[in-house]
């Protein structure tokens, strides 16, 4: 389970103000549904085996999005940085300083067996969590 605070996240039927109202910020609990193991020469996604059924038909597809947390690259300082460069915000960048740390990288599948998923690569480092697949 990792608790982790969004920045950006106003009430139900509310919205941003335009005189740059900020929102509040709100604790939310993200619970990854695996993680990515690497070893052997082999990269996989290894689903909690309560996500097995979630897999059904995945073999049929070439690609999945895998989006995981940026576990190793978080503190406040990091979280800060809204500026990558003197041209270009973060949000116009795929920069690993961001608010919220969630990344995204498109993988080719290799094969699904059961809860794991073999993978091609992914720019994720061994034991970061995963928090959702995509088609």
């Amino acid at each position: 389970m990792l608790t982790v605070f969004l920045f950006g996240v106003w009430p139900v039927g509310t919205s941003p103000a335009a005189d740059g109202e900020q929102p509040a910020t709100q604790p939310l609990t993200v619970h990854p549904i695996g993680c990515v193991r690497k070893a052997k020469g082999k990269t996989e996604i290894v689903l909690d085996r309560r996500y097995q059924p979630g897999l059904l038909g995945l073999d049929g597809f070439s690609h999945i999005y895998v989006y995981w947390w940026f576990d190793r690259n978080d503190t406040p300082e990091k979280r800060a940085t809204l500026k990558v460069n003197t041209t270009r915000g973060v949000f116009a960048t795929h920069a690993p300083f961001r608010p919220n740390l969630i990344a995204m990288t498109r993988c080719k599948i290799i094969s699904v067996k059961d809860n794991v998923i073999e993978i091609e690569g992914i720019d994720a480092f061994a034991d970061t969590p995963v928090l959702d697949l995509k088609n």
